[in-house]
Formats: C-alpha cells, sequence, structure tokens
C-alpha cells in the first residue's frame, strides 16, 4: 500500500513525544510553571492529559501557548474550556487548540471546518456550536501559522513579527531564528564572539541574534554588541 503525504513526512512522528520541559514551555507561553500545572489539574477539558513530570509534546506545547494567548485577550478560563471541549467532541480533534485555527470577534471564539460536501462553516466554539456568517470574522491569533486543513506547524514565540520561532519541521521543535537554534547563538555568545561575528556565520541580520540573546537571557546592552 502507498504511504500517504503525510505519513511520509518524519516530522510528524515528533509531533507527539514529550520534548518541553514544564519551565520551558512555561517561558515559551510567557506565563509561570505553576500556571502549567494548574491548568493541566483543572481537568482534561482545558488541556490534554499530562502525567506529573512529564515532558510536553509539541501539539501539548501548542496548545499551551493558544490557552495563554487567549487568556491574555480576557477570555475566561469556562470559554476556552467550552471552545475546546465542542471541538473535541463534534469535530473529533484530540488537540484542538493545535488541529484548529481558532477566530475572534469580541467576545466570542471562532472555529471553521469543512462538511462531507464540501462547503465550509463558521461556528462559534465556546458557544455550543451556534452557527455564524462566514464574513464576521475577527483578527486571529496571529503568532500561530496553520497548514490547509491541519496542525499549527509554526509558533512566533513573541508575535507574528518576532523572527523567534518553533516549528516542528525545523531543529526538532527547538526555538530557532531562520533554522538557527537560540541556544546556538547563545553558545557561541557565551563562547566570547559578537553579534556581528555570529549574524555573519550564519547569514542573519544582527538584530535577529540580538532577539535570539535576549530571548536566552541575556539582558542590557552587551559589550560583546556591535554598533
Amino acid at each position: 500500500m502507498a504511504l500517504s503525504t503525510k505519513e511520509l513526512q518524519p516530522w510528524r512522528k515528533r509531533l507527539h513525544i514529550p520534548a518541553y520541559q514544564v519551565g520551558e514551555a512555561a517561558k515559551y507561553a510567557r506565563v509561570s510553571a505553576q500556571t502549567v500545572v494548574a491548568w493541566h489539574k483543572i481537568d482534561q477539558r482545558l488541556l490534554s492529559e499530562k502525567r506529573r513530570k512529564e515532558r510536553l509534546s509539541y501539539l501539548q506545547l501548542i496548545e499551551l501557548a493558544v490557552v495563554a494567548a487567549l487568556r491574555k485577550a480576557k477570555f475566561s478560563l469556562v470559554e476556552i474550556r467550552a471552545a475546546r471541549e465542542y471541538v473535541k467532541q463534534h469535530l473529533k480533534s484530540d488537540y484542538p487548540f493545535a488541529e484548529y485555527e481558532f477566530k475572534r470577534y469580541g467576545k466570542s471564539l471562532f472555529t471553521e471546518y469543512q462538511e462531507l460536501s464540501g462547503a465550509r462553516r463558521l461556528v462559534k466554539a465556546n458557544q455550543a456550536g451556534q452557527l455564524a456568517w462566514m464574513e464576521i470574522i475577527g483578527p486571529v491569533l496571529e503568532e500561530f501559522e496553520y497548514e490547509h486543513k491541519g496542525v499549527a506547524i509554526r509558533w512566533h514565540l513573541a508575535g507574528a513579527s518576532s523572527p523567534i520561532i518553533i516549528d516542528p519541521r525545523i531543529s526538532f521543535g527547538a526555538p530557532s531564528v531562520k533554522g538557527t537554534p537560540t541556544w546556538i547563538i547563545k553558545g557561541r555568545y557565551d563562547a566570547g564572539e559578537t553579534d556581528s561575528e555570529i549574524a555573519e556565520d550564519f547569514n542573519l541580520d544582527v538584530p535577529a541574534v540580538r532577539e535570539a540573546l535576549r530571548f536566552e537571557g541575556v539582558t542590557g546592552q552587551s559589550p560583546k554588541w556591535t554598533h
């Protein structure tokens, strides 16, 4: 039997592998580690089940990131839970926030799906799946990029314009800048190289290198930053 295109993409096998420590995931989502633990403890309608001290998979990381983004957008945990539970039950998704793109309009969360007939439908996921006009589409969570009818394959960690991304197809899902993991940039910096030297070696611009260093905890105006 011929393998499908998705089955021939080895990075997809890594989507379910526990790879991110709770502290790392909290840092990336800009919440506390205690918050991550608490959200997983509430119930499996908010986030998928995770054993104590177990790392998060890529799909679990994206779900955490979406919940954190929605909380920052002033959605309540009740509304977020209702949206996730609707998609999980009615669209048969184990990781709704990682597998469906959610959009917002006011205090409503929308997601789009395709019927067997091929027609596209937009529903209010946090209001029991009420149908909505396709024209009513509010701003999306722009830091997440989704495949066509697939998972979130790229997360811009500090907003849509951020050069720092997590992409399961690149560097095994480590935070990176144009394919270069941020931890490698930090390692070169710790070894004494300047930002311009690092940028030249990895074909990056200096501002991107500085963003990576800030992400890795280098603060202030470093003496190794060129002017």
